[in-house]
């Protein structure tokens, strides 16, 4: 049984209400108090389901203050549920400070499990999903962007409409074969998720202007040649070493992100 007095994250739906978890609405309906993003919002979420509960607002703009305050509530004795107006608190979203201080001061914490745009958009795009990294809301520099989208592990990354179309013509300059997939309006009436080349990315979304939530996943970048070289030499001397060489190259090839098949072809390859 969980403590009566305790901070609850709660993802909420990301677009579909019906996505939200038995448990999200149990929390919600025992909470003395419901923090939220936009009120308004969290109120359609609770009258779709039959839950009245008294909120308060918990946003960017007075998170500080309020965290403060909704921790003493904790204190006090009583169960704080935290929402954003869509996905997991805290990942791009308010939370961090209120969930901080409360962890800081000893309180209890239950984090439930729910939506999150980041790992729908991971699966639907079809990408390797073994190894890839969150990059939160792309940077406008170029520089910084291309940093960001550098790697070898799927990038995921939310994007503005208006920016999205040069953010794909930046990632096609870095490699057009790049694959990628545009995810838009997840799990709502228009959802749409393309995916292609970074190229005809590039093309399709600087024709058209894209309407809605964006999440951009992006493959791996492909290695350098001086890389795919260091890592098949890798691969060579732990084959010389008496490591068989199928298991060797996956290992080096998730160490290094070259492609496991390249590097044993390559290795058999300098053996013939």
């Amino acid at each position: 049984m969980s403590p009566p007095a305790r901070l609850v994250i709660c993802p909420t739906p990301i677009g579909n209400l019906e996505d939200v978890t038995l448990r999200v609405l149990a929390a919600l309906r025992a909470a003395d108090v419901v923090a939220c993003e936009d009120t308004r919002r969290t109120r359609v979420l609770l009258d779709r389901h039959g839950i009245g509960a008294t909120l308060v607002a918990y946003h960017e703009h007075n998170e500080r203050r309020r965290a403060r305050e909704l921790v003493e509530r904790v204190r006090a004795g009583q169960t704080v549920a935290l929402v954003t107006d869509a996905g997991t608190p805290v990942v791009s979203d308010p939370g961090w400070v209120v969930l901080r201080e409360a962890v800081a001061e000893g309180l209890a914490v239950e984090v439930l499990p729910g939506p999150s745009a980041v790992v729908t958009a991971l699966v639907a795009s079809a990408l390797p999903a073994a190894t890839w990294r969150f990059a939160g809301f792309l940077p406008r520099r170029a520089a910084e962007l291309r940093a960001a989208l550098a790697g070898p592990e799927t990038v995921v990354a939310f994007e503005s409409p208006r920016r999205l179309a040069a953010t794909l013509t930046v990632l096609a300059e870095l490699d057009a074969a790049r694959p990628a997939a545009v995810c838009r309006e997840l799990t709502k009436v228009h959802e749409e998720v393309a995916r292609g080349t970074a190229a005809e990315l590039a093309a399709r979304f600087g024709a058209q202007d894209p309407r809605g939530e964006i999440v951009l996943v992006v493959g791996g970048a492909a290695p350098e040649a001086g890389d795919e070289d260091a890592a098949t030499d890798a691969l060579r001397r732990l084959v010389a070493a008496g490591a068989r060489a199928r298991p060797a190259a996956g290992v080096v090839a998730q160490l290094t992100g070259t492609s496991a098949n390249a590097l044993y072809r390559a290795l058999t390859a300098s053996e013939a």
